[in-house]
């Protein structure tokens, strides 16, 4: 009797968790976000935080990808990380909140690197969205160039590091993007080899500061067999900057579902 107890408890505490989306969205729409599939690469300082915003505003079918274990150096800034689980895959760590927020919801975790070698092993044309907060270059403009390929809808993180200033954080077109460094080098590198073939709405800033502290740290690692020499430039960088780069990804996915249903009406 007490097991059937909880288990009732359990269904209507998740029933219950989306009512003030379903409040202010309606129920068609708060059906439709639960129907869509989404893909995000990379679950760090910004892309962690997309996953909890999008898992919050009712998202059921999420696959997240990132190889990286949890270090001490996350913890100022990415959602599964914390003193007790260093040395865990952030993936697992991840996915275990998700579905501690909604049991309902379907969460594939990959512990994989995206790169072009690997890149045939990801079934892009099987999402509505892609979302990319890959933070290596390399990696970055080869998933962005696939990714447009696809039917699916592609947003993507810019640089989210030396920022403090989250009034000056933005919405544009990829092509439109100023000020960030990331976004240059990604424009050369499609010049010279191949353009996405469609557009792609980044989350941006022009805000551009200097480290002004010391760099300890060491993050060279094995990632399923593979040694990434990929690994950018570490800058610094805040919460209330990447955390606000991921909810506005996660912006970008709720509201263009709803968009498009208010359309069909």
């Amino acid at each position: 009797m007490q097991n059937n107890n909880q288990n009732n408890h359990a269904k209507t505490s998740t029933i219950n968790s989306f009512t003030r989306v379903e409040l202010l969205l309606g129920r068609e729409s708060l059906e439709r976000i639960a129907s869509k599939k989404v893909i995000l690469f990379g679950i760090g300082g910004v892309g962690s935080w997309c996953a909890e915003a999008l898992v919050r505003s009712g998202v059921k079918h999420l696959t997240i990808v990132d190889p990286d274990w949890i270090n001490a150096s996350n913890i100022n800034r990415q959602l599964p990380a914390t003193q007790n689980t260093i040395g865990e895959l952030k993936v697992g760590v991840l996915k275990e909140r998700l579905l501690e927020i909604n049991p309902e919801a379907q969460i594939e975790a990959l512990a994989k690197i995206y790169t072009e070698e690997t890149s045939a092993s990801f079934d892009l044309h099987n999402y509505d969205y892609i979302i990319d907060a890959i933070d290596t270059l390399t990696h970055k403009a080869h998933l962005l160039l696939e990714a447009s390929k696809t039917d699916a809808k592609v947003y993507a993180s810019m640089g989210a590091g030396l920022k403090m200033d989250p009034t000056r954080i933005s919405i544009t077109e990829f092509w439109k993007v100023k000020g960030c460094k990331l976004a240059s080098a990604l424009r050369q590198r499609f010049r010279k080899t191949e353009k996405p073939s469609k557009e792609i709405q980044c989350i941006y800033s022009e805000e551009m500061l200097q480290n002004k502290g010391d760099n300890y740290e060491i993050e060279e690692r094995e990632i399923n067999g593979i040694i990434s020499p990929y690994k950018p430039h570490t800058n610094g960088a805040m919460l209330h900057i990447t955390g606000i780069y991921g909810f506005m990804l996660a912006s970008l996915v709720i509201n263009d579902i709803n968009d498009n249903l208010v359309s069909e009406e």
